[in-house]
Order: C-alpha cells, then sequence, then structure tokens
C-alpha cells in the first residue's frame, strides 16, 4: 500500500474513532449514534475502494462526498454542519495529490471537534 493510501485509510479510521467516541450526550445520543454508524460505513466503504485500487481515489472520494451530504441532509445544526465538513473534506481529495491526502487528515481534526460539540 502506497504512503497516500496508507494516509486515507488511517484518515478514515480516525473518523470512526471520533464518532464513536463523541456521542455521549443523554438527548442526541441516539441522533449521534446512527450518524456515527451511517458515517463509519461510509468511511469504511471508502478505505475499503482506496485499499483494493490505487485508481480509486478520485470515485471514491466523490462517492464519499455524495453519501456523507446526503446524510447530513438528514440532520440539523452542528450534526449536519460537522458531517458537511466531512463531506467537503473528502471531496477536497485528489488523485495523485498526497499534499490533499494529508489535508484531508488534518481536516479531520476539525470534523472531530465539531462532532464532538454536537454530540456532547
Amino acid at each position: 500500500m502506497t504512503p497516500p493510501r496508507r494516509l486515507a485509510v488511517a484518515a478514515a479510521t480516525l473518523t470512526l474513532a471520533a464518532f464513536t467516541t463523541a456521542c455521549g450526550a443523554i438527548g442526541q445520543a441516539v441522533d449521534c449514534n446512527t450518524a456515527a454508524s451511517d458515517a463509519t460505513k461510509i468511511a469504511t466503504e471508502f478505505s475499503s475502494s482506496m485499499t483494493a485500487d490505487a485508481g480509486a481515489v478520485e470515485s471514491a472520494a466523490k462517492t464519499a462526498s455524495d453519501k456523507t451530504k446526503e446524510l447530513a441532509g438528514k440532520y440539523d445544526g452542528e450534526v449536519a454542519a460537522a458531517l458537511n465538513d466531512l463531506a467537503d473534506a473528502y471531496s477536497a481529495i485528489k488523485p495523485g495529490d498526497a499534499a490533499s491526502l494529508t489535508e484531508f487528515s488534518t481536516k479531520i481534526n476539525g470534523f472531530t471537534s465539531k462532532i464532538t460539540a454536537a454530540c456532547s
């Protein structure tokens, strides 16, 4: 696996970890857990696509972005904003551009902060 693909897989795994630990508020726990589960599925599909085919970067990123935007449409407020930020991060990934994958991994920190605030 090339370093950029490893970075993308690691970033998607970080997304999964951020979501599962962020959803703790009693009033929002069900919504956050549902959002976490759905976003985790998208991140897993993205990672699988990247691992299976090095040429799949553009397609995998677009699919992940589209699915995350669709998921964001099911929520409002900070949860929707966090999901839209994640979708934007996916759409910024460019094929053959290791810098865009590095930028994606740094954007995960902002997403993590937003989803933590929304779900706590």
